[in-house]
């Protein structure tokens, strides 16, 4: 049934040709289930286990990061429709013809057009047009469909827009929520995936997750390796085809393609960062770590580097950006009337949450606003020992008055001496042991108030006889006042203009900065005989509720939390935008959008209250689609939303490019949650959430999620770092084979000595790089854009630069030996170079023994170079901008400790047997080793070079520029004489040079 809440009761029933008292006839019923089917979500059809695994193997990431291939990952989307069954309840009541009386059902058995009837603890089995209301009151709790943080009052009055959202159908009960308070029958008008609920199944199955950027970025990474790794290996054996034919081949064609066969696969062994799917596992795993004691749990590593490249947050009001527990921040009483004017005082209330912590700046006069709040009441506070907190047991609205109470302390009730569990209700306790409460008249939507009768446990001064106290809304309760309270409890009539001045200040409370909930105390002084007042006919409430006095009138919302103003600020700055999406009103989500600095004063005196101030719902389905794009662009704030909303504003902003963090706890949110890159579900929402969710908020707070965006800033850039740590490194092995195929010299390093280093010395430091500190201006830099490429022009270059340095001192270590090194052979360039045609009878090798080109030690030379300017290559990666001068090296220990395991492996290898017979290396002596410091340390200096570059002349823009202040005086004055030092030692390394 289409708009049921444009019907009236009479159209709703005769829709389904049903009457209210006896419901359907077996005939209709079945009718009614073979055209509707069965009310229930139908189940995920999940992948096998099988296919999951299969899966795996066609991304190329998890190629990549096999280590992390976690298929329970892929099962998310199921997971969250499997989690919305828990919402569908297992029974229901139903009035059918085969039976005079109600009866129990199978709530899969209900179709539309059966007479439902549902009482307060019921899940409603259906979607519901209420027919009528048995008691006086209908509260229903629907947060998990709405987000509403409050129960909401229904009504059996049609509602005539067509267009209306969840929220404002106030005659409808949706599948999956609660009923709070009362009992009603209704007739259903949709069941199973024709439901709310249903319709957000629909939506999630629909959905398909979005790849990351790591994933993107890793996939273009992995196809541009392959193709690289592919020519260079191609080159190296084409290069080499003149010297197939070689003595030392045997004069075998065949034999000689074999041999540099081999050698290109040594060079595609050396391209290949074997440690990089370890790395970024661990990286990743590292991050989760930290992010978890920041309370943000990571549910999916690759969204962990999603989070760096956040460019918009939308974030959810209530509980997020707020602490969802409702304070009374200001409230006034009467002082005095004066003709047609009266003087209030207005009184300041400060804490932000339900532990009664605060002050009011005066306190006189105020016993009879305080026991109005404590008695007419039907909530209250509680100190949770658990969680370590105060916690409402009630209705928010009621628990703030309740705290009020506790902080005012009318009656000076020493709570020095009393525990966190006693001090929450003591003042409210003291106020109850004089008045004790005899019945209550329940809220309803007529008069929109409540009051409570009550009478004196003793009669004194302050409490003569019985009263009733009342409490509502303003205008209402204003309406049935007769007199006023002054200050000095006298009781003065109620003049017009004086009503009208009240009126005014609470419209100016409700409309102001802060768009306050205003509540009105009143008392009736002399009320109308307990035993004549009839519980029964709510219509009399109002009657009962006359010729009131009144008292004052409180302020009250729902406080931003007090980290949430810097956090946005922190956004700002970052280049981040955040968007307040909720369903609350208009006026009240753009006041905290004021407060918490969303939008700014100078932005609206900019721009109007157009679209950077805000739309809700309504007024963003009634823009065309570019307009709707275009707000989503500018706006601020999206107010009374339904879930269709938060998906198409996902979409919108994910067609501009944006990186979408989305935030939830209902099922509502549910579909937002799986569309959007990162879904951060709250730690208190529902299961539907967590599970269409890459994150959970532990402390559902704002702040959190900046920090994780930091983190996911943080892991992003260390994850270049170690990428750029291991494909330089990478880079040099390739130039290094590559330059001894190509000027002829024998092998410098093999492929075991290869796999040694990339897999294991070179595996910790890029693995330790995950520790490295965030730079100082991490988050006053933009987001990044998707599309940047992980390795840039200027950082490819770098690399090579870099690379062809460590390739090339690798092999002068290697030449070195030959060439200049005391205990070597002295051979000439020329020898070096043609060493293939050494045979005993050639003139060009006379006195030199061919056996020497098969020593272990320049390898063993060009090893330790490899592993040393690794190691220091390690420390350059500290940063990517930023000085080994202003970040020394203890600024991340678990690099220093990194450094120094690789390093005692390396020495491993050389002095313990057999390794070095397994490894064909040799022990070298100390002279040798300084040549191999003096061979390893430029490389430090090359990178600080192109990291001034960098700084000054390629991102001008950065925050680091300044060289001198912040430098680490410690590690120049350690370093310097220590470098000085090795540079002064002899060791005929320039005679390589000049040979």
């Amino acid at each position: 049934m289409d708009n049921a809440h444009t019907k009236t009761v009479e159209e709703a029933l005769g829709y389904f040709g049903v009457n209210e008292s006896t419901g359907l006839s077996c005939e209709q019923l079945k009718k009614n289930r073979d055209r509707w089917g069965s009310n229930e979500l139908p189940a995920e059809q999940g992948k096998s286990l099988w296919e999951l695994v299969l899966e795996q193997f066609e991304d190329l990431l998890v190629r990549i990061l096999l280590l992390a291939a976690c298929i329970s990952f892929e099962r998310n989307a199921e997971n969250a429709i499997e989690a919305l069954k828990e919402y569908e309840p297992e029974m229901g009541k139903v009035y059918r013809q085969d039976k005079k009386s109600v009866q129990r059902v199978r709530a899969r058995d209900i179709v539309p057009g059966d007479i439902v009837e549902v009482a307060v603890g019921d899940k409603v089995p259906a979607d519901i047009r209420l027919t009528s209301i048995r008691s006086t009151t209908l509260r229903v709790d629907q947060s998990i469909l709405t987000g509403e943080s409050v129960s909401v009052l229904k009504h059996t009055d049609p509602v005539p827009d067509p267009r209306a959202v969840n929220q404002d159908k106030k005659n409808m009960l949706f599948s999956g929520t609660n009923i709070a308070a009362g009992r009603a029958i209704g007739v259903v008008i949709a069941t199973g995936v024709q439901t709310e609920i249903g319709k957000i199944r629909d939506e999630m199955a629909s959905t398909d997750p979005e790849r990351t950027p790591l994933q993107q970025k890793l996939d273009q990474f992995g196809e541009q390796l392959s193709k690289v790794i592919s020519v260079i290996c191609v080159a190296v054996w084409a290069i080499n085809v003149g010297h197939f034919n070689d003595p030392v081949h045997g004069g075998s064609w065949l034999r000689g393609a074999v041999y540099y066969f081999k050698i290109a696969v040594a060079l595609a062994v050396a391209a290949i960062p074997e440690g990089l799917p370890a790395v970024i596992t661990t990286c990743l795993a590292l991050g989760t770590r930290r992010m978890a004691r920041k309370n943000a749990i990571v549910r999916s590593l690759p969204s962990v580097e999603t989070l760096g490249c956040t460019s918009v947050i939308c974030s959810d009001k209530t509980g997020t950006l707020t602490t969802n527990q409702m304070s009374v921040c200001r409230f006034f009483v009467l002082d005095s009337v004066s003709g047609e004017r009266c003087s209030l005082s207005e009184f300041m209330v400060t804490g932000s949450t339900y532990a009664p912590e605060g002050e009011c700046s005066e306190f006189e006069g105020l016993v009879e606003m305080a026991s109005i709040c404590a008695l007419c009441n039907d909530s209250s506070l509680e100190y949770n020992e658990a969680k370590g907190v105060y916690e409402k047991v009630g209705e928010a609205t009621e628990t703030a008055l309740c705290c009020l109470v506790e902080k005012l302390n009318v009656f000076d009730t020493d709570v020095k001496g009393l525990s966190r569990a006693e001090r929450a209700t003591s003042c409210c306790s003291v106020i109850k042991q004089l008045m004790k409460k005899e019945l209550t008249l329940e809220f309803s939507r007529d008069r929109k108030s409540m009051s409570v009768f009550c009478s004196p446990n003793k009669l004194t001064k302050s409490t003569p006889g019985a009263k009733m106290f009342v409490k509502g809304a303003p205008e209402s309760v204003l309406e049935r006042c007769n007199y006023i309270r002054i200050s000095s409890s006298a009781r003065v009539p109620l003049s017009p203009a004086v009503r009208e001045q009240l009126l005014s200040t609470v419209r100016a409370w409700g409309s102001g900065r802060d768009t306050l909930r205003c509540l009105a105390m009143a008392t009736r002084d002399t009320p109308p005989d307990i035993h004549s007042l009839t519980l029964e006919n709510s219509a009399a409430f109002a009657h009962y509720e006359s010729d009131l006095t009144f008292v004052g009138c409180v302020g009250m919302l729902d406080p931003p939390r007090k980290e949430v103003l810097g956090a946005v600020q922190m956004c700002r700055q970052a280049g981040i935008r955040v968007i307040m999406i909720t369903g609350d009103n208009k006026g009240t989500a753009l006041s905290i959008c004021r407060r918490v600095g969303i939008i700014t004063e100078q932005e609206e005196q900019q721009h109007g209250m157009g679209f950077t101030g805000g739309l809700t719902g309504r007024e963003f389905d009634e823009l065309p689609p570019h307009l709707q794009r275009q707000a989503c662009r500018t706006a601020c704030c999206f107010a009374r939303v339904e879930p269709a909303h938060k998906s198409r504003i996902v979409e919108y902003l994910q067609s501009l490019s944006d990186i979408t963090a989305m935030t939830g706890d209902g099922v509502n949110d549910a579909p937002a949650l799986k569309k959007a890159e990162i879904g951060i579900a709250m730690g208190s929402g529902t299961a539907v959430a967590k599970s269409a969710s890459e994150m959970i908020l532990a402390d559902d707070n704002f702040s959190t999620i900046v920090a994780a965006v930091e983190e996911g800033r943080a892991i992003y850039n260390n994850m270049k770092q170690f990428i750029r740590y291991l494909i330089s490194s990478n880079i040099g092995e390739v130039v290094c084979i590559f330059l001894t195929a190509a000027l002829g010299m024998p092998e410098a390093l093999i492929p075991v000595q290869l796999l040694w280093v990339n897999l294991v010395t070179d595996g910790f430091p890029a693995t330790a790089l995950g520790f490295n500190p965030p730079d100082l201006d991490i988050m006053s830099r933009p987001p990044r854009s998707p599309k940047e490429p992980l390795i840039s022009t200027w950082l490819f270059c770098r690399y090579l630069i870099i690379g062809c340095y460590v390739g090339a001192a690798t092999v002068g270590a290697a030449a070195w030996w030959f060439i200049a090194a005391h205990d070597g052979p002295k051979l000439s360039f020329f020898q070096l170079s043609h060493y293939l045609q050494c045979t005993e009878g050639h003139a060009e090798f006379a006195g030199v023994q061919c056996s020497v080109f098969e020593s272990p030690y320049p390898m063993t030379m060009a090893l330790s170079v490899l592993v040393t300017i690794e190691m220091c290559n390690a420390l350059n990666s500290l940063s990517e901008n930023q000085s080994l001068l202003k970040m020394p090296p203890w600024s991340n220990p678990w690099l220093v400790g990194a450094i120094c395991l690789s390093m005692v492996l390396h020495f491993l290898i050389l002095y313990v047997d057999p390794l070095p017979v397994i490894f064909q290396i040799r022990p070298l002596s100390w002279p040798q080793w300084v040549v191999v410091l003096k061979m390893s340390l430029p490389v430090i200096l090359m990178d600080e070079a192109l990291k001034f570059l960098a700084r000054n002349y390629i991102d001008p823009g950065s925050q680091l520029r300044q060289s001198v202040k912040g430098v680490s005086w410690a590690f120049v004055l350690i370093s310097a004489p220590l470098v000085f030092w090795i540079f002064s030692l002899d060791s005929d390394i320039t005679n390589i040079f000049w040979e």
